[in-house]
């Protein structure tokens, strides 16, 4: 009685070790799929986004930084004066909406016809704050500051 329990104790033993062993290989098998088609997934939507210049922003900042891109820009007297003097361009201004975050404590969005948002970032090296009043079909910008 005392060897067939002892056999069956080892046949357990190896039955489980073997089930492991395969377990762990096709655990192996799924993690090479997986990773594989995340970089043809990657390299799809990659070119997919370069192709069509569709840019993917799921994230607040983002989506209110676009919004305001997509519009035609105007300027107000003060904004207007900094860029006839030469002090920033307009591609700047492109370069601070595009790396810019937006500061919603600071910012009013409760308003119906148009939102005023500050947005702070780096420009000419040094940290600024654009304040645009963004509004259905135009992004008017109020002001620039310096610190």
């Amino acid at each position: 009685m005392e060897s067939v329990s002892i056999s069956f104790a080892k046949l357990l033993k190896a039955q489980s070790k073997h089930y492991l062993m395969a377990f762990i290989k096709r655990l192996g098998f799924y993690l090479i799929g997986l990773s594989i088609g995340l970089v043809f997934l990657t390299i799809f939507f990659k070119k997919k986004s370069e192709e069509t210049g569709v840019e993917f922003c799921y994230l607040p900042n983002c989506r209110t930084l676009k919004d305001i891109r997509s519009k035609q820009f105007s300027y107000s007297p003060e904004v207007y004066t900094l860029l006839e003097n030469e002090q920033i361009d307009s591609t700047q201004i492109a370069f601070f909406l595009k790396e810019g975050d937006v500061d919603f404590n600071k910012s009013d969005t409760k308003t119906s016809a148009c939102k005023t948002y500050v947005i702070e970032g780096t420009l000419i090296g040094r940290p600024s704050t654009i304040k645009v009043r963004n509004c259905q079909n135009t992004a008017e910008f109020k002001t620039i500051t310096f610190q």
